[in-house]
């Protein structure tokens, strides 16, 4: 196992950066999740690690070797790609021995760490299959065999579930946590689906635009966001924003012709505010205000309802699915103080 370091890392397209000054530290043996929407650079980011895309400036660091301009090969890594990328005219068995097989490798030690690898990934009933007749979740299996056979210092995921249905994914992320707990590796994952990120990572990477937005433990970020980007992609349904604006050293949220009292410091009289409420921390009920339920979503124990304001801003509130308010009425929300984040409507930082 070993710990990845990047000090003020840097990758450029010609005069166009797409990572800016990246600084962090993963520890030896912990799950480290990128995160972030498409275009980001969190898939950038891993292919820098894993020499895949040389790096434009600043220095990456594995098990405290300097690997910057280190040939991929050399790295000490192995990266389980979108796209299983196996060959289907082999076994599974052939199919994860062949990179030993090609570096020479002893065929017993080949099929000594085929083995392991098929043990823990619970394939050996499927080692003499070919890929076709595998399911989707049963190749990913492989792919992550073939990586695992290579005893690399370091695991990097890029997006493997991306091509599965929402059962299969399920089932993966299951597999792939139960797999770290096992080996003990440490393992960087690139996902765009916060929940993945949620259920699998130690840490947390946040990244807008080639930039770190924050970097912490699943519920750091999800009960003590930096910024609005951040409190907003993590959790689902996404965090409500309420707009409102600094009067007498309160609130007023201007979609729903109320004032609210604020536990944190405000910015100047007049300046803008916005107001952060989860979903499942509202509570909706009818009333002559300037909501409207539109639709209603079932999902069996739970409900989500979207209002509409006025202006056309959604707000999205986590209800029981027994409850009987009809789509088109007219509705009011509700949520305690404690229950609420202020950022600054100009800057969109946590107002603390």
């Amino acid at each position: 196992m070993s710990g990845v370091t990047l000090n003020n890392a840097v990758k450029k397209y010609g005069t166009t950066q797409v990572i800016h000054n990246v600084d962090l530290q993963i520890s030896e043996g912990e799950f480290c999740v990128f995160v972030g929407p498409s275009g980001c650079g969190k898939s950038t980011l891993l292919r820098m690690i894993a020499g895949l895309e040389e790096t434009s400036g600043g220095q990456i660091s594995i098990g405290g070797r300097d690997v910057t301009h280190m040939d991929a090969a050399d790295r000490g890594v192995a990266m389980v790609f979108q796209t299983y990328a196996l060959y289907p005219h082999m076994t599974v068995e052939e199919n994860m021995g062949f990179g030993l097989k090609m570096n020479k490798v002893p065929k017993a030690e080949v099929k000594a760490k085929v083995d392991e690898a098929s043990r823990i990934l619970k394939l050996d009933d499927y080692l003499k299959r070919k890929p076709k007749a595998l399911s989707g979740g049963q190749r990913q299996r492989v792919a992550i065999g073939r990586a695992i056979v290579r005893g690399p210092e370091v695991f990097l995921f890029d997006e493997p579930l991306s091509n599965l249905d929402a059962e299969l994914r399920v089932d993966m992320r299951v597999e792939i946590a139960r797999l770290h707990k096992e080996i003990g590796a440490t393992m960087i994952y690139v996902t765009h689906d916060q929940v993945e990120a949620m259920t699998l990572a130690d840490k947390i990477v946040v990244l807008r635009a080639g930039v770190i937005e924050q970097v912490g433990s699943p519920m750091e970020l999800y009960k003590n966001p930096d910024n609005r980007f951040v409190a907003g992609f993590i959790g689902s349904p996404s965090m409500n924003f309420l707009r409102g604006v600094v009067e007498g050293g309160k609130v007023r949220l201007t979609e729903l012709s109320r004032t609210i009292d604020a536990n944190v410091p405000l910015p100047a009289e007049g300046k803008p505010v916005l107001v952060g409420v989860r979903p499942q921390h509202m509570t909706i009920s009818e009333a002559s205000d300037d909501l409207t339920l539109y639709i209603r979503e079932r999902l069996g124990g739970v409900a989500y309802d979207y209002l509409l304001t006025a202006s056309g801003d959604k707000i999205t509130v986590e209800t029981d699915s027994d409850e009987e308010i009809a789509e088109g009425s007219k509705v009011t929300i509700d949520f305690a103080l404690e229950n609420t984040m202020f950022f600054d409507g100009e800057t969109e930082q946590r107002l603390r």
